[in-house]
């Protein structure tokens, strides 16, 4: 959920985008959400962007994509969109304490609804590392986050996935099953032996594993090397 002025500032953008094609700059966003300062408009954009709204493009100054929309304002929109995963932010079972940027609002009736699933060990997002291990703990995440079925949770090390909003030190939320459709990103299991998080694309038989940073190569595969392990379904950042 959005705050009224993360709100606010996400839909002045995508509007001044659509009409000129060209972000607003921070004097204008800062102009329109009437605030005393740009920190604020850093700060609110910072938010966006942690939660896959927005992405800030790399060495091109007020270059912001919008992401999605909020399903309230266009229904059906970012289901055509790549996957941006939902985030709870802060430190795994306590709110963040972090001077540096707003606190986000949290809901004490959803923290005591909290699901708990386990944490499988760490994956690699960038070159495969060994593969999943035993259950080490267990995490509480609310129920919205879940979308049916059994899931587990396990802490990513990498950055080859940081286009995708996932970042080393992420713990991301896996739907457990062994399918997926071209566009999800996944755990593979290769060989047997080594786990990457990596979106799922096919090339003729073979699967490719796409990283979503640049730096990084797609790796193809035959068709009997890769397990689908589980889908993404969400993100737990730490502060």
């Amino acid at each position: 959920m959005l705050t009224r002025k993360q709100h606010e500032l996400l839909l002045f953008i995508h509007e001044r985008m659509k009409e000129s094609g060209i972000p607003p700059s921070f004097d204008e966003m800062k102009e329109a959400l009437d605030l005393a300062s740009k920190s604020g408009i850093h700060r609110l954009i910072t938010a966006l962007e942690e939660r896959g709204f927005i992405r800030r493009l790399p060495n091109r100054a007020r270059a912001l994509e919008v992401l999605r929309l909020p399903d309230s304002i266009a229904p059906g929109l970012n289901s055509a969109r790549k996957f941006s995963p939902s985030v709870i932010q802060g430190s795994l079972g306590q709110p963040a304490k972090d001077t540096r940027k707003p606190q986000i609002a949290s809901n004490d009736d959803d923290s005591a609804a909290a699901v708990s699933i386990p944490v499988m060990g760490r994956i690699a997002a960038g070159v495969p590392i060994d593969a999943i291990q035993h259950k080490t703990h267990s995490i509480s995440v609310p129920p919205e986050m879940l979308s049916g079925g059994e899931h587990y949770a396990l802490e990513v090390r990498g950055d080859s996935m940081i286009e995708a909003g996932i970042f080393d030190g992420d713990t991301v939320i896996i739907r457990n099953g062994n399918t997926a459709t071209p566009g999800d990103i996944v755990v593979a299991l290769v060989d047997d032996e080594e786990a990457t998080l990596k979106r799922f694309r096919r090339k003729g038989a073979s699967i490719a594993l796409e990283a979503a940073n640049p730096a990084y190569e797609t790796r193809i595969f035959g068709p009997d090397r890769v397990k689908v392990q589980g889908r993404l379904v969400g993100l737990i950042r730490r502060y």
